[in-house]
């Protein structure tokens, strides 16, 4: 009976011994993720720079009054094409038409005492010589002759002044273009003059009409550079072309050049003011719209990716890369535009790296990945203005 428990306890225990002396299994190594890595694509590009700005018209006008008085009459709707010199306001008329005549009236009062006193010096002129006259009478004489013969030259003056009062009752267009709402009804005293005159309109030209935009200054130098190698002029002595798109518009059809970049970098922004100017036919392109033009940034040597390629890193761009043992790196990138559906990389990226443009999600700085090779093709270009 003894002999019999002890069997049974040794059979128990046994697998308790063997359990104990076997060491764990290890986990299987998880096998590395795929990812499509290609070379950049290196070609001979033209380069279309892009800036977003905004339309102004090539000529503001406010329209106010050079003489006072009460509005008479407003012969303009708001908002409609005006061309240059359509009248627009009349002031009351009749103050200065009086102001015309009591000039004129002066001037022949004028004229009547320079008659006379012409009259005086030719029966003054025998009597001189006579000695019936002294010199210091005669002298006196023609003296006032000259005397009134300014007086007819002044009186003469005021009544073109008058007259050009008389004309400026009339308000017109200094300017071909679209005028604004009226500022201020018929019946209303206004004050004319060169300060304080008050506003009565404002009027914008519409063609031709201006794009202004900011170019930043590593843009600037860039441009400078290339005039300096006789890659592009520059746009200060040749109206290098542009073209611009609306908000509403997938496609640059706007053709424009420049003709103007400002003489001064910003120094609060680091940008320089540049100016484009559009033909507008048909009023389509108005004073505010914000647009997207894109400069002519000459042609050269570039590396391209596609732009799913490249990711954020908080406020700066970076792209992964793949070493030959399957390591995954990142480099720190500079962008350009897009270039026949593909990315520009200005710096940061060499031609014979290798980086990840399928499974991003897959590849983490420091592991490794199985890579596979892909090609990247840019699009097919499209016939671009110059």
């Amino acid at each position: 009976m003894a002999r019999a428990i002890l069997l049974i306890g040794v059979s128990i225990m046994a697998p308790l011994l063997t359990s104990c002396d076997s060491k764990p299994t290890a986990p299987a190594a998880q096998p590395a993720p795929p990812v499509t890595v290609a070379r950049p694509l290196q070609k001979s590009i033209t380069e279309w720079d892009e800036y977003t700005g905004r339309f102004a018209a090539v000529e503001t006008v406010e329209v106010r009054a050079r003489v006072s008085g009460f509005i008479d009459s407003v012969h303009v709707n708001e908002g409609q094409m005006v061309k240059q010199s359509d009248l627009l306001f009349v002031i009351d008329q009749r103050p200065y038409r009086i102001a015309v005549e009591q000039a004129r009236a002066d001037v022949e009062r004028a004229k009547a005492k320079l008659e006379i006193a012409s009259l005086d010096v030719q029966r003054a002129t025998p009597l001189v010589r006579s000695q019936a006259l002294t010199e210091r009478e005669f002298d006196t004489r023609k003296s006032t002759e000259r005397d009134a013969t300014a007086q007819v030259a002044s009186a003469d003056a005021a009544v073109k002044q008058a007259q050009l009062n008389l004309e400026w009752t009339e308000v017109r267009a200094p300017t071909t273009g679209r005028v604004s709402d009226r500022r201020v009804d018929r019946g209303n005293l206004i004050t004319g003059g060169q300060t304080g005159a008050t506003l009565l309109t404002v009027i914008v030209s519409i063609d031709p009409i201006h794009f202004v935009f900011d170019g930043s200054e590593a843009d600037f130098l860039r441009y400078l550079r290339l005039a300096a190698a006789g890659g592009r002029p520059s746009s200060r002595d040749v109206q290098n072309p542009v073209s611009v798109r609306l908000a509403d518009e997938a496609d640059y059809t706007h053709q424009g050049r420049m003709d103007f970049v400002d003489n001064a970098l910003n120094p609060k922004t680091g940008t320089i003011r540049g100016r484009a100017i559009f033909e507008n036919k048909n009023g389509l392109l108005t004073p505010g719209f914000f647009g997207r033009l894109r400069l002519f940034g000459g042609e050269h040597e570039a590396l391209l990716v596609p732009d799913a390629a490249v990711a954020s890193d908080q406020s700066r761009k970076i792209v992964f890369t793949v070493a030959d043992d399957g390591a995954v790196g990142t480099k720190l990138v500079e962008l350009g535009p897009i270039v026949d559906g593909l990315r520009v990389i200005r710096s940061g990226l060499a031609p014979t790296d290798r980086i990840v443009i399928d499974g991003l999600q897959r590849a983490r700085p420091g592991q490794k990945v199985k890579p596979e090779d892909g090609k990247i093709e840019a699009a097919a270009p499209r016939a671009e203005a110059r």
